[in-house]
């Protein structure tokens, strides 16, 4: 019953108004169901003519689908990922698959989460958080079809969509050296943050081959506050720097900022800034930082499609599908 004491049309109503079986109701809402095109008409005028919208918890239990997929995302370490959040929600809203969201304040907190998703009989799972062993096996035991967003398992053969994060920043470093840049420090993100680990590992890696030792290293968590402080710490140090490597735009430009309002300086007149991501922000006409952009449309595609393909056929093998980054020359670096 409605709240106005009028009971719901069913899908028995529609097929009594349209003269089929319930059976060709059900088929004609159901993704993919197979039906006559004059049927499919007939059926539609009555459940328009009825105002019949078919249960979305009902069609769950004869499919055995909530449509759910749950979504893991670190909230602090890359804030980056509310445009790759608005991403993936749109492609699986596309396909009929609403977003259950769960938002980690850090990339530690997998496994009291891992006990809420258990309850919620989800369809699939793609995670933009490190995953451990332990975890990925406790979610193939349920189960649960499950993609990696820029990340991959290492030894576990686990379907991943990432981006070649060592190869732009590899790219970053390479372009600041050719101008000439020498005294380089590095604004590292959390420890539990895979992605950030790479990035930070990939830059002093290259810093290492060119010569370039004893690189100052400050961590934040990837928000303007932590780039902002880090930029104070920096200026502290006894020696010179002429150029920042930020492991992400946000910080990047609480860096930018810092040394502009704090210390006193033009960027990247006095020193240059560079970032990673290709977010939103750095984009700012006040900002335009020189980064790498991640292709995160064809990134959340492709992490949808394959989960999508999982969830038809949990047999298929895992893959990996690599992304490149593409170079943005922005206006805070000097190159």
């Amino acid at each position: 019953m409605t709240t106005r004491g009028v009971r719901r049309a069913t899908s028995y109503d529609v097929a009594r108004l349209a003269g089929v079986s319930q059976s060709a109701v059900s088929r004609c809402f159901a993704a993919g169901g197979s039906i006559a095109p004059a049927t499919r008409e007939k059926v539609m005028k009555a459940a328009t003519e009825l105002g019949y919208r078919p249960n979305a918890l009902a069609q769950a239990l004869i499919s055995r689908r909530t449509n759910l997929v749950a979504v893991f995302i670190s909230r602090l370490t890359n804030l980056h990922y509310p445009e790759v959040l608005a991403e993936l929600s749109r492609q699986l809203t596309e396909r009929d698959v609403r977003v259950l969201l769960f938002a980690l304040t850090g990339e530690s907190e997998v496994d009291s989460m891992l006990e809420q998703v258990w309850r919620h009989d989800v369809d699939g799972i793609i995670s933009a958080a490190r995953l451990d062993s332990d975890q990925i096996g406790g979610i193939r035991r349920h189960g649960i079809p499950l993609v990696l967003y820029n990340r991959t398992a290492g030894e576990h053969m686990t379907p991943s969509v990432w981006c070649d994060s060592a190869a732009g920043e590899r790219d970053l470093i390479d372009r600041l050296l050719g101008a000439g840049h020498r005294r380089l420090a590095v604004v590292a993100g959390p420890e539990d943050s895979a992605v950030g680990e790479e990035r930070r590992h990939a830059a002093l890696a290259r810093l290492a081959e060119a010569g370039i030792h004893d690189v100052p290293v400050v961590r934040g968590d990837f928000s303007y506050d932590s780039g902002r402080e880090a930029s104070a710490t920096l200026a502290r140090t006894a020696r010179p720097i002429d150029a920042i490597v930020c492991v992400s735009d946000v910080m990047a430009i609480g860096v930018i900022d810092g040394y502009r309002f704090d210390q006193g300086m033009k960027v990247p007149e006095d020193i240059s800034v560079v970032g990673f991501d290709g977010s939103a922000p750095a984009a700012w006409m006040s900002y335009q930082v020189t980064s790498i952009r991640q292709p995160v449309r064809r990134m959340t595609a492709a992490a949808v499609e394959m989960l999508m393909e999982r969830i038809e056929d949990p047999s298929l093998p895992a893959e990996r599908r690599t992304f490149v980054g593409a170079f943005v020359p922005g206006r805070s670096a000097k190159l």
